[in-house]
């Protein structure tokens, strides 16, 4: 690992540099190749022996996709960093190297709809055992624990419903009863949290999101310990094959030296953007970590730095009205990330969600109502505009004052 920096904004520009000794070039070249040459036949047999340094081939290793890998470890404040084809594969990649048959998990009730799938449709078949539990409440984690629990597994802010996840908590309980701790970092980026800080063993992302920010890659990484990242590379990303590409490694490396500007904007926007919708009387609830009605604020300056640049929100209406007010919004674009430079809005419940079941839904404190947005680089008086505009083409209901301190579980 090369120079570690003071500040994060100089190391999402400098982090994992490698100086290019043969032409001198300031960005990192792309190593487009699928395959690298041996001088000799000894040299490749101790490559493949690990007796020697040196790429093999760009499934098992690549100088573009290395220098993202060294620079997003040093983000995270972790030891190294394996990246994947996309952020499910981080995310596979993380939990198959931890778990085998007999073995039990426990993950939030809450978790984005992939997630939750690969958890609950996918492990079960190969006999690994999953508890989903409410990391909110005091004493869950504890009290599902087993003789076999070997994983826990988290995300903070919780997608989509934005709930707050106490990761001091999370690393105790897991130090404590020698669990492997994974949380999904993706909402907030390391510019606003690092789990490590709070003894959490994993980190993961979906590149896809922040760490790019520009819409056009779809990408993960893993963040870990070097004994950690080497197991989960020479076993489940070698032979399953979910590796990254050395053109999306270039473009995210460019997305990165950004990262700490934009997420600055993104927070910025957003805080506004959440303060105006919960003004708005035909706004029911907004779920938004920044405002001090929501219950993860006291998390601000403690555990978040910031609170990112996705909102959640219920509007006086049912499921139909929501469709109608995304269909009337212009400047948003109907999509289903976040991060980008764009605004983006999406209804989880028929979208990224639609894994769950209506009940699995309503246990994890997914509404039908729900509409997410990922605030994006435009001018905030602009989107605030473009809501504003939407909003006025729903009918008002007659109903009682809403309570913007309520969570999504009260109101399921």
């Amino acid at each position: 690992m090369n120079k570690s920096f003071k500040h994060i904004e100089t190391a999402t520009i400098h982090a994992g540099k490698i100086k290019d000794e043969q032409f001198g070039a300031l960005t990192t070249p792309i190593y487009q190749t699928s395959t690298f040459v041996f001088e000799s036949a000894e040299q490749g047999g101790e490559r493949f022996a690990g007796e020697a340094a040196g790429y093999i081939y760009s499934r098992l290793g690549n100088p573009t996709v290395r220098q993202l890998e060294m620079k997003v470890a040093q983000l995270e404040g972790m030891q190294d960093a394996a990246a994947t084809a996309t952020g499910m594969g981080a995310v596979s990649a993380a939990l198959l190297t931890n778990l085998s048959a007999g073995d039990h998990l426990i993950a939030s009730k809450a978790l984005y709809g992939c997630s939750y799938s690969l958890i609950r449709h996918q492990l079960t078949r190969f006999g690994i055992e999953v508890s989903f539990v409410d990391m909110t409440v005091s004493g869950a984690i504890e009290m599902a624990i087993q003789a076999n629990t070997k994983v826990v597994f988290a995300e903070t802010p919780i997608n989509p419903n934005l709930d707050v996840i106490d990761l001091d908590m999370l690393g105790r309980v897991a130090n404590k009863h020698n669990l492997i701790s994974i949380v999904d970092n993706t909402f907030l980026s390391p510019i606003l949290q690092q789990p490590v800080k709070f003894g959490i063993d994993i980190v993961i992302h979906s590149a896809t999101k922040y760490l790019n920010g520009h819409g056009d890659v779809v990408a993960g990484i893993v963040c870990g310990s070097e004994a950690m990242i080497e197991q989960i590379k020479l076993t489940v990303l070698k032979d399953i094959g979910a590796t990254m590409s050395p053109h999306d490694a270039w473009l995210i490396l460019r997305g990165l030296k950004t990262l700490a500007i934009r997420v600055k904007q993104h927070c910025e926007s957003a805080q506004e953007v959440a303060e105006y919708l919960q003004s708005h009387p035909k706004v029911k609830n907004v779920y938004y970590p920044g405002l001090k009605s929501h219950p993860g604020y006291p998390y601000m300056g403690r555990q978040m730095l910031g609170a990112g640049g996705v909102i959640g929100f219920e509007i006086d209406g049912g499921i139909d009205d929501g469709k109608a007010l995304i269909n009337a919004t212009q400047l948003f674009s109907i999509a289903v990330s976040l991060g980008d430079a764009e605004s983006l809005i999406q209804h989880p419940a028929s979208m990224t969600h639609s894994p769950y079941s209506p009940e699995e839904r309503l246990d994890a404190g997914i509404s039908d109502g729900l509409i997410r947005i990922a605030v994006g680089l435009e001018h905030v008086d602009d989107i605030i505009a473009d809501l504003d505009n939407a909003l006025s083409t729903i009918p008002q209901t007659t109903q009682e004052p809403h309570a913007t301190s309520q969570t999504i579980a009260d109101c399921a």
